[in-house]
């Protein structure tokens, strides 16, 4: 089993494991590092950490067009469904999904969550299970204590960790959290995307995880 992590760029990912496929927070229109084409892109579900415009991006027509199901916490996806969604799968921190490819849970971010003005409910990380890996996506998040319960309880083999500074953790905070969370692998995102972030990934040294720092287009497969 192996799990094939495909970077969209700042938050995005496409997750594959040869049968299944899943997107997360594809922000691909108005990204202006992203190097693929929403009207290309086929999946069968498409998971959100949170409701802002950069983490659900292009969601609302990928899924109209693929008949994906999205997976997001509550008010989420019921605001994608009256934008026309068809399949949707509600979830809150601490929940967790059954999926034809695993499961997806739900964990804690310290973030917020609107769209122009409508409050979207909580910010969220995500933890996947897929092709024999666990990867865990923290979504938008400050650096908090419980990252190492994550880590214990889940065992991630993969974490993605946001490093931007000014919304989220910069790369001294996201490299604490690596420790904490112990994932032998990490990849660095929600930088470099915009003139307020940081423009590297300069300074995200964990003491032990190894750092893969993808960019937008790149695939890397991890072994389950």
């Amino acid at each position: 089993m192996a799990l094939t992590i495909e970077y969209l760029g700042h938050s995005g990912f496409l997750l594959s494991d040869g049968a299944h496929t899943l997107l997360v927070d594809p922000f691909l229109t108005g990204n202006p590092r992203a190097v693929h084409d929403p009207a290309k892109i086929d999946t069968d579900f498409i998971a959100l950490t949170h409701g802002h415009s950069d983490h659900v991006g292009d969601t609302v027509a990928i899924a109209k067009r693929t008949g994906a199901t999205v997976i997001g916490v509550f008010e989420l996806v019921n605001w994608l469904a009256a934008q026309g969604v068809k399949s949707v799968e509600p979830g809150n921190p601490g929940g967790r999904i059954t999926t034809p490819f695993g499961w997806v849970a739900f964990t804690q971010a310290f973030h917020s969550a609107s769209i122009d003005g409508i409050y979207m409910g909580n910010p969220c990380g995500l933890v996947i299970s897929m092709g024999g890996v666990v990867f865990y996506h923290a979504g938008d998040t400050d650096l908090f204590g419980d990252m190492k319960l994550i880590g214990e309880i889940y065992r991630p083999t993969v974490a993605a960790l946001p490093i931007g500074d000014r919304f989220t953790m910069g790369a001294a905070l996201a490299s604490r959290a690596a420790d904490l969370i112990g994932a032998p692998h990490v990849i660095p995102i929600h930088y470099a995307t915009f003139g307020l972030l940081a423009p590297t990934a300069e300074g995200f040294a964990p003491s032990r995880a190894a750092v893969h720092e993808l960019q937008p287009g790149e695939r890397w497969t991890v072994e389950g």
